[in-house]
């Protein structure tokens, strides 16, 4: 991509997602998002209705007043975005491809967690890990990530998300929050999972185009796989066809649903056609 058209992309996905992050993101975020604890703050003086159990009796000893210790949440999180650039997320029947709508909530969920003095990073993979942001504050930093996922090519083609997990657990050792956003169309990765769950706050971001739903009956057609470049001809009118097709798909959601529910994470599930704003809507109210 020519640097003057990267620039302008990353100038809109800005405008349109520092907006929603702003207005419609900011308080659901924070209400969403725990911080780590309570930490002291001051203390005043006691005012009636105050828990007597955070008197602070040195300083109430020494002025011959009552006063009690005033405590904050520790609010700063650091946030985690773990992506799926493999072939197959290039791919799109609806205005938007599916990296494309990746990028645009990848975008909001960042400029949201800076609203809230949070670090944000990223880790781009494929059937290996393309490139690791270390997480870090600030706008230049989101431009940074924004420009990244515009223009990142991946080398690999396949998906590999048990690996990313693995790789995630081993760079961030504090407890963090971590959004994959994956198509999800691979398995066995549920011993990650596991792992990752058990130290992380998880959530699945799943992306599908409808068309990876339902295989429309367009007759005859020479099909490729994106991520392995296998070639073949499918009869699209054939029942059988259209039928293993639909279950190729429900066993994939399937198996990403009940894994990540059964190691306790969160999932959001988002088709092309609908609002991703809806959804992390929804989503963020839950967790509230």
């Amino acid at each position: 991509m020519e640097t003057s058209e990267l620039i302008k992309k990353v100038r809109k996905i800005e405008i349109k997602c520092k907006g929603l992050s702003r207005h419609l993101f900011s308080g659901e975020y924070h209400s969403a998002f725990k911080g780590r604890g309570m930490s002291f703050s001051e203390v005043r003086g006691y005012q009636y209705g105050d828990d007597v159990r955070n008197i602070d009796w040195n300083v109430t000893a020494r002025t011959g007043e009552p006063y009690i210790k005033v405590f904050e949440e520790e609010r700063e999180l650091t946030v985690m975005l773990l992506i799926d650039i493999s072939r197959s997320s290039y791919f799109g029947t609806t205005p938007q491809m599916k990296n494309e709508y990746i990028t645009e909530i990848c975008a909001v969920l960042a400029f949201s967690a800076i609203n809230n003095n949070d670090k944000v990073g990223v880790i781009f993979f494929s059937d290996r890990i393309e490139k690791f942001v270390p997480p870090k504050k600030g706008k230049k930093h989101i431009l940074r990530i924004i420009r990244e996922l515009l223009d990142i090519e991946p080398e690999g083609k396949g998906t590999d998300i048990g690996m990313a997990l693995q790789y995630y657990n081993n760079v961030i050792k504090k407890r963090s929050i971590c959004f994959v956003l994956s198509d999800f169309m691979t398995q066995n990765y549920e011993s990650s999972l596991r792992i990752v769950a058990r130290r992380h706050d998880l959530v699945g971001v799943h992306l599908y185009d409808p068309r990876e739903k339902e295989l429309p009956n367009v007759g005859l057609i020479r099909a490729e796989d994106a991520e392995t470049g296998a070639l073949r001809w499918l009869d699209t009118a054939d029942k059988q066809v259209q039928q293993n097709y639909r279950k190729w798909f429900e066993d994939n959601f399937n198996y990403f649903r009940n894994q990540f529910l059964r190691s306790g994470a969160d999932t959001i599930s988002i088709e092309t056609t609908d609002s991703y704003i809806t959804a992390l809507h929804q989503f963020f109210q839950r967790r509230s």
